[in-house]
Protein backbone atom coordinates (compact mmCIF):
# COMPACT_ATOMS: atom_id res chain seq x y z
CA UNK A 1 0.00 0.00 0.00
CA UNK A 2 0.57 3.37 -0.55
CA UNK A 3 0.79 4.58 2.73
CA UNK A 4 2.96 1.77 4.14
CA UNK A 5 5.75 2.85 1.23
CA UNK A 6 5.49 6.13 2.17
CA UNK A 7 5.85 5.08 6.28
CA UNK A 8 9.00 3.10 5.27
CA UNK A 9 10.90 5.97 3.19
CA UNK A 10 9.77 8.65 6.00
CA UNK A 11 11.87 6.28 8.42
CA UNK A 12 14.74 5.31 6.30
CA UNK A 13 15.30 9.70 5.50
CA UNK A 14 14.74 10.43 9.13
CA UNK A 15 17.52 7.63 9.25
CA UNK A 16 20.02 9.18 7.02
CA UNK A 17 23.64 10.67 8.41
CA UNK A 18 25.76 10.98 5.53
CA UNK A 19 29.45 11.04 5.72
CA UNK A 20 30.82 12.36 2.18
CA UNK A 21 29.47 14.35 -0.19
CA UNK A 22 28.92 11.08 -2.26
CA UNK A 23 26.23 9.75 -0.15
CA UNK A 24 24.08 13.25 -0.18
CA UNK A 25 24.63 12.71 -4.15
CA UNK A 26 23.53 8.91 -3.66
CA UNK A 27 20.41 10.15 -1.88
CA UNK A 28 19.56 12.82 -4.34
CA UNK A 29 19.63 10.22 -7.20
CA UNK A 30 17.72 7.87 -5.13
CA UNK A 31 14.84 9.96 -4.09
CA UNK A 32 14.76 13.48 -5.91
CA UNK A 33 15.24 12.92 -9.83
CA UNK A 34 12.69 12.13 -12.38
CA UNK A 35 12.64 8.51 -12.07
CA UNK A 36 13.39 8.78 -8.40
CA UNK A 37 11.13 7.30 -5.59
CA UNK A 38 9.11 10.59 -5.27
CA UNK A 39 8.34 10.72 -8.59
CA UNK A 40 6.94 6.93 -8.55
CA UNK A 41 5.26 7.82 -5.35
CA UNK A 42 3.27 10.37 -6.69
CA UNK A 43 2.27 8.45 -10.33
CA UNK A 44 0.97 6.08 -7.22
CA UNK A 45 -1.29 8.33 -5.99
CA UNK A 46 -3.29 8.95 -9.20
CA UNK A 47 -4.21 5.59 -9.04
CA UNK A 48 -5.82 5.54 -5.28
CA UNK A 49 -9.21 6.39 -4.80
CA UNK A 50 -10.78 9.98 -4.06
CA UNK A 51 -11.41 9.09 -0.12
CA UNK A 52 -7.52 7.84 0.12
CA UNK A 53 -5.98 10.87 -1.60
CA UNK A 54 -7.81 13.42 0.76
CA UNK A 55 -6.04 11.49 3.48
CA UNK A 56 -2.76 11.04 1.74
CA UNK A 57 -2.13 14.32 0.26
CA UNK A 58 -1.29 15.67 3.01
CA UNK A 59 1.25 12.76 3.83
CA UNK A 60 2.82 12.90 1.03
CA UNK A 61 3.59 16.58 0.20
CA UNK A 62 4.63 16.11 3.82
CA UNK A 63 7.30 13.77 2.74
CA UNK A 64 8.50 15.26 -0.18
CA UNK A 65 9.30 18.35 2.16
CA UNK A 66 11.28 16.20 4.19
CA UNK A 67 12.95 14.68 1.51
CA UNK A 68 14.16 18.30 -0.08
CA UNK A 69 15.26 19.73 2.79
CA UNK A 70 17.36 16.39 3.92
CA UNK A 71 18.98 16.95 0.55
CA UNK A 72 19.16 20.28 0.85
CA UNK A 73 20.59 20.35 4.41
CA UNK A 74 23.32 17.62 4.17
CA UNK A 75 24.24 19.74 0.58
CA UNK A 76 24.99 22.88 2.58
CA UNK A 77 26.56 20.89 5.67
CA UNK A 78 29.21 19.61 2.93
CA UNK A 79 29.45 22.54 0.90
CA UNK A 80 30.53 24.60 3.97
CA UNK A 81 33.01 21.80 5.07
CA UNK A 82 34.55 22.40 1.95
CA UNK A 83 34.97 26.24 2.06
CA UNK A 84 36.24 25.81 5.21
CA UNK A 85 39.11 23.42 4.05
CA UNK A 86 40.05 25.73 0.89
CA UNK A 87 40.13 28.69 3.19
CA UNK A 88 42.16 27.08 5.20
CA UNK A 89 44.69 25.52 2.76
CA UNK A 90 44.32 28.97 0.46
CA UNK A 91 43.58 31.40 2.45
CA UNK A 92 40.82 34.18 2.79
CA UNK A 93 38.67 33.79 -0.39
CA UNK A 94 36.57 36.20 0.26
CA UNK A 95 39.68 39.04 -0.30
CA UNK A 96 39.61 40.46 -3.75
CA UNK A 97 41.24 38.73 -6.38
CA UNK A 98 44.53 40.49 -7.98
CA UNK A 99 44.45 40.61 -11.93
CA UNK A 100 46.95 38.79 -14.50
CA UNK A 101 49.13 40.64 -16.24
CA UNK A 102 49.26 40.06 -20.19
CA UNK A 103 52.35 41.97 -21.03
CA UNK A 104 52.81 45.19 -22.38
CA UNK A 105 51.68 46.85 -25.65
CA UNK A 106 54.47 47.24 -28.33
CA UNK A 107 55.26 50.84 -28.90
CA UNK A 108 54.59 50.28 -32.89
CA UNK A 109 51.27 48.69 -32.20
CA UNK A 110 50.29 51.42 -29.56
CA UNK A 111 51.40 54.26 -32.76
CA UNK A 112 49.64 52.10 -35.34
CA UNK A 113 46.77 51.80 -33.96
CA UNK A 114 46.72 55.74 -33.00
CA UNK A 115 47.47 56.64 -36.82
CA UNK A 116 44.76 54.18 -37.62
CA UNK A 117 42.45 55.87 -35.67
CA UNK A 118 43.01 59.19 -36.82
CA UNK A 119 42.16 58.99 -39.93
CA UNK A 120 39.23 56.78 -39.77
CA UNK A 121 37.31 59.64 -38.13
CA UNK A 122 38.52 60.85 -41.81
CA UNK A 123 36.66 58.30 -43.71
CA UNK A 124 39.71 56.08 -44.38
CA UNK A 125 39.56 52.04 -44.24
CA UNK A 126 42.38 49.53 -43.74
CA UNK A 127 43.91 47.39 -46.65
CA UNK A 128 46.45 45.55 -46.39
CA UNK A 129 48.40 43.22 -49.15
CA UNK A 130 51.13 40.35 -49.02
CA UNK A 131 54.50 41.17 -48.25
CA UNK A 132 56.41 39.42 -51.49
CA UNK A 133 55.50 41.26 -54.05
CA UNK A 134 55.98 41.30 -58.38
CA UNK A 135 58.06 44.16 -59.84
CA UNK A 136 55.05 45.19 -61.51
CA UNK A 137 52.95 45.80 -58.24
CA UNK A 138 56.35 47.15 -56.28
CA UNK A 139 58.13 48.99 -59.04
CA UNK A 140 56.71 49.21 -62.52
CA UNK A 141 53.31 50.03 -61.77
CA UNK A 142 54.38 53.18 -59.44
CA UNK A 143 56.24 54.68 -62.33
CA UNK A 144 59.83 53.47 -61.41
CA UNK A 145 61.80 53.39 -64.40
CA UNK A 146 64.22 50.30 -65.36
CA UNK A 147 67.00 52.20 -64.31
CA UNK A 148 66.17 53.78 -61.23
CA UNK A 149 68.12 53.39 -58.24
CA UNK A 150 65.61 51.90 -55.78
CA UNK A 151 65.84 48.96 -57.82
CA UNK A 152 69.59 47.86 -57.44
CA UNK A 153 70.64 44.84 -55.04
CA UNK A 154 71.58 47.41 -52.16
CA UNK A 155 67.84 48.92 -51.46
CA UNK A 156 65.47 45.37 -52.37
CA UNK A 157 65.52 42.08 -51.16
CA UNK A 158 64.89 39.75 -54.51
CA UNK A 159 64.26 36.68 -53.86
CA UNK A 160 63.35 34.96 -57.29
CA UNK A 161 61.61 34.74 -60.42
CA UNK A 162 57.92 33.51 -61.09
CA UNK A 163 56.23 33.33 -64.07
CA UNK A 164 58.86 35.17 -65.53
CA UNK A 165 58.17 38.28 -62.46
CA UNK A 166 61.16 39.42 -60.41
CA UNK A 167 59.65 38.73 -56.82
CA UNK A 168 60.75 40.98 -54.24
CA UNK A 169 60.14 41.49 -50.36
CA UNK A 170 58.63 44.48 -50.92
CA UNK A 171 60.38 47.71 -50.19
CA UNK A 172 56.76 49.66 -49.23
CA UNK A 173 53.22 49.40 -48.97
CA UNK A 174 52.51 51.44 -52.24
CA UNK A 175 52.30 48.24 -53.58
CA UNK A 176 48.88 47.56 -51.76
CA UNK A 177 47.53 51.00 -52.92
CA UNK A 178 48.42 49.73 -56.96
CA UNK A 179 46.41 46.08 -55.84
CA UNK A 180 43.39 48.38 -54.69
CA UNK A 181 43.13 50.61 -57.74
CA UNK A 182 43.05 47.57 -60.22
CA UNK A 183 40.60 45.42 -58.10
CA UNK A 184 37.79 48.35 -58.32
CA UNK A 185 36.80 51.90 -59.12
CA UNK A 186 37.30 55.26 -57.57
CA UNK A 187 36.54 56.75 -55.14
CA UNK A 188 39.40 55.24 -53.01
CA UNK A 189 40.02 56.51 -49.55
CA UNK A 190 42.62 53.70 -47.53
CA UNK A 191 45.26 53.68 -45.46
CA UNK A 192 48.32 50.95 -45.99
CA UNK A 193 49.74 49.70 -42.41
CA UNK A 194 52.17 46.61 -42.84
CA UNK A 195 55.93 45.92 -42.63
CA UNK A 196 59.13 46.43 -45.10
CA UNK A 197 61.96 45.20 -46.32
CA UNK A 198 65.61 46.93 -47.47
CA UNK A 199 68.93 45.80 -48.10
CA UNK A 200 70.09 48.41 -45.07
CA UNK A 201 72.70 48.29 -42.44
CA UNK A 202 71.51 47.80 -39.19
CA UNK A 203 72.05 51.20 -36.99
CA UNK A 204 70.42 53.28 -34.58
CA UNK A 205 68.66 54.96 -37.14
CA UNK A 206 68.09 52.69 -39.95
CA UNK A 207 66.85 48.54 -39.87
CA UNK A 208 66.28 46.15 -43.07
CA UNK A 209 62.92 46.10 -41.85
CA UNK A 210 60.54 48.28 -40.46
CA UNK A 211 56.55 49.66 -40.90
CA UNK A 212 55.18 52.19 -43.05
CA UNK A 213 51.72 53.46 -43.28
CA UNK A 214 50.32 54.89 -46.85
CA UNK A 215 47.44 56.56 -47.46
CA UNK A 216 45.61 56.76 -50.85
CA UNK A 217 42.69 59.24 -51.43
CA UNK A 218 41.47 59.31 -55.29
CA UNK A 219 38.54 60.93 -56.62
CA UNK A 220 36.90 63.96 -59.15
CA UNK A 221 38.59 66.76 -58.12
CA UNK A 222 40.89 65.87 -55.35
CA UNK A 223 43.62 68.48 -54.91
CA UNK A 224 46.78 69.06 -52.95
CA UNK A 225 44.72 71.54 -50.19
CA UNK A 226 42.90 68.48 -49.54
CA UNK A 227 46.51 66.55 -48.81
CA UNK A 228 47.66 69.10 -46.62
CA UNK A 229 44.51 69.89 -44.91
CA UNK A 230 44.49 66.05 -44.28
CA UNK A 231 48.13 65.96 -42.84
CA UNK A 232 47.48 68.73 -40.95
CA UNK A 233 44.94 67.75 -39.31
CA UNK A 234 46.49 64.09 -38.64
CA UNK A 235 49.60 66.07 -37.18
CA UNK A 236 47.84 68.20 -34.93
CA UNK A 237 45.55 64.82 -33.72
CA UNK A 238 48.74 62.77 -33.22
CA UNK A 239 51.04 65.87 -31.50
CA UNK A 240 49.06 68.41 -30.32
CA UNK A 241 47.79 71.64 -31.24
CA UNK A 242 51.26 73.37 -31.22
CA UNK A 243 53.08 71.22 -33.28
CA UNK A 244 54.42 73.51 -36.26
CA UNK A 245 54.70 72.14 -39.91
CA UNK A 246 56.20 72.79 -42.75
CA UNK A 247 56.32 70.96 -46.63
CA UNK A 248 59.22 71.03 -48.72
CA UNK A 249 59.67 70.50 -52.20
CA UNK A 250 61.02 66.79 -53.23
CA UNK A 251 60.39 63.89 -55.67
CA UNK A 252 58.85 60.40 -55.65
CA UNK A 253 58.31 58.34 -59.23
CA UNK A 254 54.41 57.77 -58.14
CA UNK A 255 53.44 61.74 -57.00
CA UNK A 256 53.62 64.93 -58.92
CA UNK A 257 54.26 66.91 -57.46
CA UNK A 258 55.81 65.47 -54.23
CA UNK A 259 57.08 66.82 -51.09
CA UNK A 260 58.17 66.00 -47.64
CA UNK A 261 56.80 67.29 -44.55
CA UNK A 262 58.20 68.02 -41.37
CA UNK A 263 57.21 68.78 -37.84
CA UNK A 264 58.53 70.93 -34.85
CA UNK A 265 60.74 68.49 -32.98
CA UNK A 266 59.05 67.12 -29.59
CA UNK A 267 61.94 66.52 -27.94
CA UNK A 268 63.52 69.88 -28.05
CA UNK A 269 60.40 71.74 -28.94
CA UNK A 270 62.23 73.54 -31.83
CA UNK A 271 65.22 74.47 -29.76
CA UNK A 272 67.67 71.95 -31.48
CA UNK A 273 69.24 68.44 -30.85
CA UNK A 274 70.77 65.26 -31.93
CA UNK A 275 67.24 63.86 -33.06
CA UNK A 276 66.57 66.78 -35.18
CA UNK A 277 70.34 67.52 -35.94
CA UNK A 278 70.24 70.82 -33.90
CA UNK A 279 67.49 72.70 -37.23
CA UNK A 280 64.14 72.02 -34.96
CA UNK A 281 63.02 69.74 -37.44
CA UNK A 282 62.29 66.40 -38.08
CA UNK A 283 61.05 65.21 -41.44
CA UNK A 284 58.27 62.16 -40.47
CA UNK A 285 56.78 61.53 -44.39
CA UNK A 286 56.35 62.03 -47.75
CA UNK A 287 53.58 62.98 -49.97
CA UNK A 288 52.10 64.25 -53.02
CA UNK A 289 49.68 63.99 -55.89
CA UNK A 290 49.35 60.67 -57.50
CA UNK A 291 51.25 61.00 -60.90
CA UNK A 292 48.63 60.49 -63.77
CA UNK A 293 50.43 57.36 -65.40
CA UNK A 294 50.32 55.27 -61.77
CA UNK A 295 46.33 55.91 -62.21
CA UNK A 296 46.61 54.93 -65.92
CA UNK A 297 48.67 51.67 -64.90
CA UNK A 298 45.94 51.11 -63.08
CA UNK A 299 43.24 51.27 -65.23
CA UNK A 300 41.96 54.60 -64.05
CA UNK A 301 41.41 57.35 -66.08
CA UNK A 302 43.33 60.32 -65.03
CA UNK A 303 41.85 62.88 -67.12
CA UNK A 304 38.90 62.08 -64.99
CA UNK A 305 40.40 61.32 -61.48
CA UNK A 306 42.80 62.45 -59.67
CA UNK A 307 43.90 61.86 -56.17
CA UNK A 308 46.68 62.17 -53.39
CA UNK A 309 49.25 59.71 -51.33
CA UNK A 310 51.32 59.81 -48.82
CA UNK A 311 53.81 57.46 -46.60
CA UNK A 312 55.02 57.40 -43.40
CA UNK A 313 57.41 55.62 -40.72
CA UNK A 314 55.59 54.03 -37.91
CA UNK A 315 59.17 54.05 -36.18
CA UNK A 316 60.12 57.63 -36.73
CA UNK A 317 57.09 58.76 -35.74
CA UNK A 318 57.54 56.69 -32.75
CA UNK A 319 60.98 57.85 -32.11
CA UNK A 320 59.07 61.62 -31.63
CA UNK A 321 56.30 60.06 -29.67
CA UNK A 322 58.14 58.46 -27.00
CA UNK A 323 61.22 59.86 -27.34
CA UNK A 324 63.17 56.67 -28.25
CA UNK A 325 66.23 57.20 -30.17
CA UNK A 326 67.48 53.68 -31.44
CA UNK A 327 65.29 52.18 -33.52
CA UNK A 328 67.05 48.34 -32.84
CA UNK A 329 65.27 48.63 -29.63
CA UNK A 330 61.80 47.95 -31.10
CA UNK A 331 62.99 44.74 -32.47
CA UNK A 332 64.91 43.17 -29.30
CA UNK A 333 62.21 42.09 -27.47
CA UNK A 334 63.98 43.94 -24.56
CA UNK A 335 61.36 43.22 -21.90
CA UNK A 336 62.66 45.70 -19.46
CA UNK A 337 62.16 48.17 -22.65
CA UNK A 338 58.64 46.70 -23.44
CA UNK A 339 57.19 46.86 -19.81
CA UNK A 340 57.36 50.86 -19.85
CA UNK A 341 54.11 51.02 -22.09
CA UNK A 342 50.74 50.40 -21.94
CA UNK A 343 50.05 47.61 -19.67
CA UNK A 344 46.82 45.15 -19.64
CA UNK A 345 45.07 43.97 -16.51
CA UNK A 346 42.33 41.33 -16.62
Amino acid sequence: MLQDKITQYTEEIKAFAPSSAQEVEAFRLKFLVSKGILKNLFEEFKTVSSDEKRVLGKVLNEFKQLAENTFKDASEKFSNQNEGQTANAEGDLTLPGQGFSLGSRHPLSLVRKEIVEIFKKLGFVVAEGNEIEDDWHNFSALNFAPEHPARDMQDTFFIKKQDGNEMVLRTHTSSVQVRLMEAGKPPFRAIMPGRVYRNEAISARAHCFFHQIEGLYVDENVSFADLKQTLYHFVKELYGEDTKVRFRPSYFPFTEPSAEMDISCTICKGAGCQMCKYSGWVEILGCGMVDPNVLDNCGIDSKKYSGFAFGMGIERITNLKYEIRDLRLFSENDVRFLSQFETEII
